[in-house]
């Protein structure tokens, strides 16, 4: 049996698309709930750090790598009937990068600029109650959209190779 170059880029958008979700939903029950734990002040220090470490190639590739290699395995198996499960796919992911790139990437730029040293304790109170539930909820969304479109990949899978071995 050999391997097409369409489920080796399917297998890969699986993959990436998975890593994904994985990363938006452990964050989601992890981070999460942990960081609610933590002072006012810790947390705007550890989310301004987080999010200036993350931007970094392993990161990218799991963020932007999904979309590509699912677009890429939409031209391969055009004219098959797991298109329509590839297509819904792309929506779900663009929905995740969507929330991310109108919703919490700009609240993680503003909050970078915000000098903790120079705030006092109150500001720093505030600066938080406004920026936390928001960028859960947020968070929430892309999570969803995120691990919906690693399902349905999932499912594609199944569908564009029903009665073979995946690989």
């Amino acid at each position: 049996m050999g391997i097409s170059i369409s489920s080796i880029v399917l297998f890969s958008a699986i993959v990436l698309t998975g890593l994904s979700a994985g990363f938006f939903y452990a964050w989601e029950f992890t981070v999460i709930p942990g960081t609610k734990r933590v002072s006012d002040h810790t947390y705007i220090e550890t989310m301004q750090s987080v999010n200036r470490a993350i931007i970094n190639p392993a990161f990218m590739l799991i963020f932007f790598g999904p979309l590509v290699l699912q677009l890429l395995s939409t031209l391969q198996l055009k004219g098959t009937h797991a298109i329509w499960y590839l297509v819904a796919a792309i929506v779900l992911y663009c929905g995740a990068l969507l929330v991310s790139m109108v919703g919490n990437v700009p609240m993680n730029d503003a909050l970078d600029v915000v000098h903790l040293k120079s705030l006092s304790p109150e500001l720093i109170i505030s600066q938080r109650s406004h920026y936390e539930p928001k960028w859960n909820r947020l968070h929430f969304i892309r999570t969803a959209f995120a691990v919906f479109s690693f399902a349905t990949l999932l499912l594609t899978a199944f569908i564009s190779h029903p009665s073979k071995d995946l690989l």
